[in-house]
């Protein structure tokens, strides 16, 4: 079952349950039943989250009635991937450059969205944060990326003053930031690091221009004539 993206109204879930409940009725060998995922999490300050408590402990009263309804016993399963990894994933961008406009100071990174593409791709909001100056006074940024059109991680954003070369976080990029991310304009992927037991693990290689290269096929083979290939170095 997939009730949307992001489950606000515990009680709309529980609605789409029902449905759910009652196509079961029609299948009589069932061991489980789905009810997806949706669980919201929060993107930002004062964002509000799927209350999981409630929706479990209602949920689980009318799971457990249907069962005796349906006559044994199922497993009830969710897939909260987003739910599970998002706020565990933090997304790392050095500052190029810090330019000022008449209106507008931009902050400029080196990555793109090809590596975060939610904010452009359907105007998902990241929180950002400069964990170079944690207690700098706040400015007004627009933070912006490197791919030659219009590439934009925040509008106006309230961060710690910003300097060319420090580091900007993106939260929230446990789910759908690197499983999103692409080679566009040639770039390569960053590495991933894992913060395991207070050390820092290397748990992905940062990609290189042999990667970018690595599955490319060499077609003059294709192409010159045989007579021609002693010729052809």
């Amino acid at each position: 079952m997939h009730t949307g993206s992001d489950i606000l109204d515990i009680d709309v879930f529980l609605y789409a349950s029902e449905i759910l409940f009652e196509t079961a009725k029609n299948f009589k060998n069932l061991d489980f039943i789905d009810f997806g995922s949706g669980f919201k999490v929060p993107y930002k300050e004062g964002d509000i989250e799927t209350n999981v408590e409630e929706l479990g402990k209602k949920l689980s009263y009318r799971f457990n009635e249907f069962c005796n309804e349906y006559g044994r016993e199922l497993t009830l399963a969710f897939e909260p991937g987003k739910f599970l990894v998002s706020e565990a994933g933090y997304f790392l961008a050095k500052v190029n450059v810090v330019k000022q406009t008449t209106s507008t100071v931009f902050a400029s990174v080196d990555s793109g969205f090809n590596h975060l593409i939610r904010p452009m791709l359907y105007g998902a909001t990241h929180s950002i944060s400069n964990i170079s100056n944690p207690d700098g006074r706040e400015r007004y940024y627009s933070v912006v990326g490197y791919i030659c059109e219009t590439d934009t991680f925040g509008n106006n954003r309230r961060i710690n003053e910003i300097a060319e070369g420090d580091i900007l976080c993106f939260r929230n990029a446990g789910a759908y930031c690197f499983t999103m991310a692409s080679n566009y304009n040639s770039r390569f992927r960053p590495p991933e690091v894992l913060w395991h037991r207070g050390k820092a693990v290397l748990i992905r290689e940062r990609e290189t221009f042999d990667d970018l290269i690595r599955n490319q096929v060499d077609v003059k083979d294709l192409f010159v004539p045989k007579k021609e290939k002693s010729l052809v170095k």
